[in-house]
C-alpha cells in the first residue's frame, strides 16, 4: 500500500468520527450522461418547453418510462410542482453560464405545445417536439422529467429523512427527431459515515443537509457539463 493512499485513508477515518460533531453529509447515487453521438452537436437556437413530472399510474407501483427514451426509471410522487422549481432553476443556471445559443422559454413556447400536443394526441412525442420547434423555428428543443422530489425532514443539520432528486434532461434535434444528448441525475444525500471516500460534497455543503431544490441546482449544474455548446 502507497503512503499516499495510506494517508487517504487515515483522513477518511478521521473526518468521519468528526460527523456527530459537523453533522457531515454527501451524495449517493447516479449521475450518467449521455453526449452528443458526434460531439459536434451546435444549435444557434433552442426552444424549452415546459418541463413535466412523470408519475407512476400505479399508485402501488414506482416504476415509469422516460417518455422520450423509455428508460425504466423509480419515481415517487412529490408535492407541489417540482417540474417547475426545475425549469426555474435551469433557466438561471444557463444565465449564469452565458451559452453561445439563444434559448427560448415562457409563455410563447408553452403555447404552442399546448396547442401542437392537443392538436396531435396520435402523433409520436418527438414528432410533436420537432414540429414545435419548427414553429418557433429553432433548431433543437429541451425538455425536462422530474421523477423524484423527495424534501428532507429535518432542519440543516440533523434529518430523519434525507433530501432525494431524480430528473432527466433531453436535447432533440428538430430536422430529424433525434435524441442528441440526455442528462439523467439520481441522488439521495446520505451521511458521510455511510460513505467515508466522497468526502467532495461534505465540504462543498459544509457539513449540512441540504433542501430538495439545492439538490437539485447542484444535480442541473453537473448534467450541464456535457451539454452541446456548454
Amino acid at each position: 500500500m502507497s503512503s499516499s493512499f495510506r494517508r487517504l485513508i487515515v483522513g477518511a477515518f478521521f473526518c468521519s468520527l468528526l460527523l456527530p460533531v459537523l453533522g457531515g453529509c454527501h451524495y449517493r447515487g447516479d449521475s450518467g450522461l449521455v453526449a452528443a453521438p458526434d460531439g459536434k452537436v451546435r444549435f444557434d437556437r433552442i426552444a424549452v418547453v415546459p418541463f413535466q413530472q412523470i408519475l407512476p399510474e400505479d399508485a402501488a407501483d414506482d416504476v415509469v418510462h422516460c417518455p422520450l427514451c423509455g428508460t425504466i426509471i423509480h419515481a415517487q410522487r412529490s408535492s407541489g410542482n417540482p417540474e417547475q422549481v426545475m425549469e426555474r432553476l435551469f433557466l438561471a443556471q444557463l444565465d449564469r453560464q452565458k451559452p453561445k445559443a439563444a434559448f427560448m422559454s415562457g409563455e410563447k413556447v408553452a403555447g404552442v405545445f399546448q396547442r401542437v400536443s392537443a392538436s396531435s394526441l396520435k402523433m409520436p412525442l418527438r414528432q410533436v417536439l420537432s414540429e414545435v420547434g419548427r414553429e418557433l423555428e429553432a433548431e433543437g428543443v429541451v425538455v425536462g422529467y422530474v421523477y423524484r422530489f423527495r424534501e428532507r425532514k429535518g432542519v440543516a443539520y440533523t434529518v430523519e429523512q434525507p433530501a432525494s432528486v431524480t430528473f432527466d434532461l433531453h436535447l432533440l434535434r428538430v430536422s430529424d427527431g433525434a435524441l442528441v444528448w440526455r442528462g439523467h441525475f439520481d441522488k439521495t444525500q446520505s451521511s458521510l459515515m455511510e460513505d467515508v471516500f466522497q468526502l467532495g460534497a461534505f465540504f462543498r455543503e459544509k457539513g449540512r443537509w441540504v433542501t430538495a431544490e439545492e439538490l437539485m441546482d447542484e444535480g442541473i449544474e453537473a448534467v450541464l457539463e456535457t451539454f452541446p455548446g456548454l
